[in-house]
């Protein structure tokens, strides 16, 4: 005969004492990724006409939109990564009450 192994039940994501920190950090995240896209779109790290980088230069200017997007968002960013952790957790909230 089979033994049945008894689990114990998932807890939910809500209840995790961490789960706040790792949504805020994914919300930061998504924000910088919005800001180096539209950095991008802007021109910012373009490849200049005459004494530029090469083609070095075009290979790393995402890297360099991206970090400039980590500090706008480490400097308090746009208000985006608020607005997406309310929206990541807005049914959680509105489900325990708060």
């Amino acid at each position: 005969m089979t033994d049945i192994i008894r689990l114990p039940p998932p807890v939910p994501v809500a209840l995790r004492p961490d789960a706040d920190a790792r949504l805020h950090a994914l919300s930061r995240q998504i924000e910088a990724g919005f800001l180096a896209e539209m950095l991008g779109h802007a021109g910012f790290g373009a490849a200049r006409q005459s004494f530029g980088g090469g083609a070095g230069e075009e290979q790393f200017a995402s890297f360099l939109r991206q970090e400039q997007a980590n500090a706008m968002v480490r400097a308090g960013g746009i208000g985006l990564a608020e607005s997406v952790f309310h929206a990541m957790t807005g049914d959680r909230d509105a489900q325990h009450g708060k």
